[in-house]
């Protein structure tokens, strides 16, 4: 749903781990009647659909949410098992939404023996415009990195990848506006395992195996979506520029500029037509782990990585129900190293289609599955809340 690779991963699991809990009670008609729900709880009063707004509004207490990973870096599948809590927070004057609080606390494990666990909250205080995330964990990832060598052309390097990672995160808004101005500290112990008997090349440094990053940033952050799941209309800007130096207790000197911009828009009531921009650079000398990478679906993680990078992607959602919907979706990237140009650089597409079921109208929750590919890959995805979302 990261500034910093594996705690923007774990953020993307706790969401939609977090979203995807009424599609796992959905497996089973049976089971209100079974545990004793009151009737109507999983329909809708205004359509008598399968809803579960009323299921998140009105049970206090964590939710056992099992979930399902598709993501082709980490072997193509693998599950989720989480335990989390949803609370609604009340509007202030002069605010048209304020998202939930969110806390959750989850386990992972996929088909290439990759494993991760940890919790954390996102969490805000409307009335004095404060918002806050913090996640702690621990994993063992299993990836591969590519690169272009002398007389072989492109090729795949595998390692296993330990990690502790901790990440806290807080902003003010600028008076009442929806602009918020805040600090972020990350932290992360990484063990590097090749998985090749090859000697490594100069790509992966002896310094990278066994390390510490730690990067404290500052961003602004402008939110104007209607919705923190699904919006439907506004736009979001957030720029981060962070520094892993001594003093933040990091063994890298190096610098990082992330930024991205999500919009939405009604082309007509039934339309909904959303674009994304995203890009970073590094400056200075970062480990090869950390580098910028293309996230595209269809595309796997960490497949295409540079000091810079820079993407731009399209989502069309047509609402031909009000619970059904279809959307199609497409991109454009590069991943730069030092040496090369932007028109050097390989572009990198996406494309793909899928479709989304309002899950919990109050919420604005819907869920669905894309299936994606890109120029070397394909795969099929599910999409809970937006694909946009961290």
């Amino acid at each position: 749903m990261i500034h910093f690779r594996f705690s923007k991963c774990a953020w993307s699991l706790l969401i939609a781990s977090l979203l995807s809990a009424s599609a796992v009670i959905a497996q089973d008609s049976t089971a209100p009647k079974k545990k004793g729900y009151p009737e109507g709880m999983f329909k809708d009063t205004l359509d008598g659909k399968l809803d579960f707004s009323r299921f998140l509004l009105e049970m206090k207490g964590f939710l056992p949410i099992p979930m399902i990973i598709t993501e082709p870096a980490v072997g193509g599948f693998g599950g989720v098992l989480a335990l989390a809590f949803l609370s609604p927070k009340k509007v202030p004057p002069g605010k048209s939404y304020v998202a939930p609080d969110i806390t959750i606390g989850f386990g992972m494990y996929t088909a290439n023996n990759s494993w991760m666990a940890g919790g954390g909250r996102i969490g805000s205080f409307p009335k004095a415009g404060i918002k806050y995330r913090a996640f702690a964990g621990f994993g063992s990832l299993n990836l591969d990195f590519y690169r272009d060598l002398p007389q072989l052309g492109e090729k795949k390097f595998g390692f296993n990848i330990k990690a502790i990672p901790l990440l806290l995160s807080m902003s003010k808004s600028l008076g009442k506006s929806d602009v918020y101005l805040g600090l972020q500290y990350s932290l992360g112990k990484i063990d590097l395992t090749p998985k090749f008997l090859d000697q490594h090349p100069e790509y992966f440094p002896d310094k990278d195996f066994e390390s510490r990053v730690a990067q404290l940033a500052g961003f602004v952050d402008i939110d104007k979506h209607d919705n923190f799941f699904t919006p439907n209309k506004g736009y979001r800007v957030n720029v981060l520029f962070g520094a892993n130096d001594n003093w933040t207790g990091s063994d890298y000197e190096y610098q990082k500029l992330t930024s991205f911009v999500t919009g939405f828009y009604p082309i007509k009531k039934n339309w909904i037509s959303g674009i994304r921009f995203d890009a970073q650079h590094i400056f200075g000398k970062a480990p090869f782990y950390l580098l910028p990478s293309i996230d595209l679906r269809g595309v796997p993680k960490a497949r295409y990585q540079g000091v810079t990078t820079a993407l731009v992607e399209t989502e069309q959602r047509i609402d031909f129900k009000r619970r059904w919907s279809a959307v199609v979706f497409g991109g454009l990237g590069k991943a730069m190293m030092d040496n090369q140009s932007f028109g050097e650089a390989n572009l990198v597409y996406n494309y793909g289609t899928g479709f989304r079921y309002l899950l919990a109208r109050a919420f604005g929750i819907r869920a669905g599955i894309d299936v994606a590919g890109g120029p070397d890959s394909f795969g099929w995805y599910i999409v809970v809340g937006h694909n946009w979302t961290r």
